[in-house]
């Protein structure tokens, strides 16, 4: 038996670059389940000091080292340009603020550093001096906006639950200018 080689139809063509195309490839799938390890491990911390959950030391320092590796210079590698706007829900603007959503990426990655470094130390209870407690206020009243830590200030130095919520606020600012959602 003899084979021959013979031009693809142009319909498969097009469907084989289309499944192969970035935009809707591994490297998107690979960031969405990136994105939702973090949202999960970030569940996973905030329902220990919402009481929702047990607390469990090794659970929320493997919680912790999930959002360090997850975020920084990490998350930054998932958002090449060739993977930016439809299908995927980051948003083409990335590349137009890339300096901006890298600093933010940054930042993120920072305070997870510092939240990964407390639950290596982590008790084996919440004691007080791991929550934010009452003078402590999340990033702002509604009136005056965000206000984020100024750059000089030690995120290893607060609390883990105020370093949590300043991740999550990071999250949302990020999300609100970097991520569409897809109706």
């Amino acid at each position: 038996m003899r084979w021959t080689v013979k031009a693809a139809p142009l319909w498969l063509v097009c469907a084989l670059t289309m499944g192969a195309s970035v935009g809707s490839g591994p490297i998107v799938a690979a960031r969405q389940a990136s994105m939702k390890e973090m949202a999960a491990a970030a569940k996973t911390i905030a329902g220990m000091f919402d009481r929702r959950q047990a607390y469990d030391a090794a659970a929320f320092k493997a919680a912790a080292d999930t959002l360090r590796a997850r975020t920084g210079p990490a998350l930054i590698a998932e958002f090449p340009s060739g993977s930016l706007g439809p299908p995927s829900q980051a948003r083409l603007e990335i590349d137009q603020s890339r300096a901006e959503f890298e600093a933010l990426a940054n930042q993120i990655g920072t305070l997870a550093d510092a939240l990964a470094a407390k639950a290596e130390s982590a008790p084996a209870v919440i004691t007080d001096d791991m929550r934010m407690g009452t003078g402590l206020a999340m990033g702002g009243g509604s009136l005056l906006g965000k206000r984020s830590i100024p750059e000089e200030a030690d995120p290893t130095k607060l609390p883990a639950e105020h370093i949590l919520h300043l991740i999550l606020q990071d999250c949302s600012t990020c999300h609100s200018k970097f991520r569409q959602k897809v109706q």
